[in-house]
């Protein structure tokens, strides 16, 4: 038998993303009551085992960037006892946010970015502020670029996750595309010099979807409410499914790198043994 692996500095990152919580009573597109969907990721969450170290949440947490929003937000995440980063995507607003989660003290205070860097884990976490205010399309100008340039030159021997809302590449759905981050060869570029990035977890695009980028993975995960339909043809409208909602699973063992999951929320037929497909009682 081979000797046992050293687990003692795993990490299990938790990510979730795109919630667009609206205002109680009020539906998203008209159709969509999202928050039942956040509160339903969140008991998934708690009952995950081995239970999540920590839980990014990667932008488009609310709808509108309302206060009451972000309140209502804030409730549905209290159950969650391991600590919540969050970033904001393009339906978000930076000082609604800071506002309403101001026992948050990672969020940067007073300056024109929610950008910052969380050293409590054998992961290096480094999160990024793409949005552009009015915009649906993110960006990383030059200030922005400058600061992840410089959090990476600081610790070049940490393995480094970076987490933010717009994905720095292009998909084949036409839409979501034409809303993407302007700045993706740039950011590549930096990342490219940096080969302690073990990976980069976006949002924004409502599926699972990887691709490389500057040497590394970089990734989405799915929507906890709805889902952004997969159409790689050119001249159908942008629409959305009830597809399953999703977490997504990063976990981070010493010498394994980062493995990520995606997993699937709600209730499902099962499991069953392989061997003789007797349902496990669990």
């Amino acid at each position: 038998m081979g000797r046992a692996r050293d687990y003692s500095l795993a990490v299990v990152i938790a990510q979730i993303t795109d919630m667009h919580i609206r205002p109680e009573g009020v539906l998203a597109y008209g159709r969509v009551d999202t928050a039942p969907y956040l509160a339903r990721a969140v008991q998934h969450l708690l009952g995950l085992k081995p239970r999540p170290d920590v839980v990014l949440a990667t932008g488009d947490l609310v709808d509108a960037g309302r206060a009451v929003e972000y309140d209502r937000l804030r409730a549905l995440l209290a159950p969650l006892p391991m600590p919540v980063y969050l970033i904001p995507g393009n339906h978000d607003d930076r000082d609604a946010l800071v506002t309403a989660f101001a026992d948050h003290r990672y969020l940067p205070r007073g300056g024109r970015f929610i950008q910052y860097v969380v050293e409590d884990y054998p992961v290096r976490l480094v999160a990024l502020d793409t949005l552009v205010p009015g915009e649906v399309g993110g960006l990383l100008c030059e200030e922005r670029l400058g600061w992840l340039a410089a959090r990476l030159a600081e610790a070049p021997d940490r393995p480094t996750v970076i987490f933010m809302h717009h994905p720095p590449f292009e998909t084949g759905i036409v839409h979501m595309d034409s809303y993407g981050l302007a700045s993706s060869r740039e950011f590549a570029e930096i990342v490219r010099r940096h080969p302690q990035v073990e990976r980069v977890l976006c949002g924004h695009l409502h599926r699972p979807i990887q691709a490389r980028v500057g040497g590394t993975v970089a990734s989405t995960a799915p929507s906890t409410a709805h889902q952004v339909v997969l159409d790689l043809e050119d001249d159908n409208p942008l629409m959305f499914a009830m597809e399953p909602p999703a977490c997504q699973l990063h976990i981070w063992r010493p010498g394994a790198g980062l493995v990520s999951h995606t997993s699937y929320i709600g209730d499902y037929d099962g499991p069953y043994r392989f061997s003789d497909g007797v349902k496990v009682v669990r």
